[in-house]
């Protein structure tokens, strides 16, 4: 019997029922356990009930009110120690109050379109670059080739001046379509710190090593858009240089060539 009252309490313990709870089963427990016997009286089964309900008020009740009292101080602990409830709330007021005051700004700022172009070409192509679409990419080169012309032919310009035509499209080429990658990108992220934000206002107390970490998260991601744009950056300020390198090298072999020239006619008898 001991022994199924030792069970019996440490069940109840994990399970935190109630004192009710844990009489209703005591008490199925023990008559089921109680021989039966053919000619039991009412004396009997009064003496019967009368000891469980002592049992339960005095060993099964006490380590009850001593669960409660536990639970009641560890509750208290984690409100007015840990996570302060009134700090908490300080907390999710300062985020609420910051995110009212400056998003719909913010917003406003990141959607202003600021478009200029008046031409037909020149439209369409500022349309599609500033789309912030990746979709729109393939629209992107027949738009850029149509507003800056195609390279021209072989027997119209020559071959080093067709090539620097052409490096130099292929880079504003490339640098357009990174920056439109970028915008899309970049209205990901923001709609992830509007994500975060909401999070942040409705957040339980001890969440915060998880909104931490994807805060985190969201910060690498940020940091690796940016390494692509400065990269990009790079390569266009080095197909910039190599163009004006390009241009020094021809007008020094324009020099050395008007040079020979004129050596030449003065060398005639």
């Amino acid at each position: 019997m001991k022994k199924i009252l030792s069970i019996l309490k440490k069940t109840l313990r994990w399970q935190r029922c109630s004192r009710a709870v844990a009489a209703g089963l005591c008490l199925i427990l023990l008559l089921a356990l109680v021989p039966q016997r053919a000619n039991a009286g009412m004396g009997d089964i009064i003496s019967i009930l009368t000891s469980i309900y002592s049992t339960l008020r005095g060993s099964i009740g006490g380590t009850l009110t001593t669960i409660q009292g536990t639970n009641a101080n560890i509750r208290d602990l984690h409100q007015q120690v840990v996570w302060p409830v009134s700090i908490v709330n300080q907390a999710r007021g300062f985020v609420g109050q910051v995110t009212a005051q400056y998003r719909d700004p913010m917003w406003q700022i990141h959607s202003l379109s600021n478009n200029s172009a008046t031409l037909a070409n020149p439209s369409q192509l500022e349309l599609v670059f500033r789309g912030r679409q990746v979709g729109s990419l393939t629209q992107l080169g027949p738009v850029f080739q149509r507003l800056y012309q195609s390279v021209p032919a072989a027997n119209d310009a020559p071959t080093a001046e067709r090539d620097m035509m052409d490096m130099d499209d292929a880079s504003a080429l490339s640098a357009l379509k990174t920056s439109v990658v970028s915008d899309q990108s970049g209205n990901q992220m923001l709609t992830l710190a509007d994500q975060m934000e909401r999070q942040t206002a409705q957040a339980a107390p001890g969440s915060t090593p998880l909104l931490t970490a994807q805060a985190q998260i969201a910060n690498l991601e940020s940091q690796a858009f940016l390494q692509r744009m400065l990269a990009s950056e790079l390569r266009q300020e080095a197909a910039k240089l190599a163009h004006d390198n390009a241009a020094r090298k021809r007008s020094a072999q324009a020099t050395r060539n008007l040079r020979d020239q004129v050596h030449e006619m003065l060398s005639r008898p």
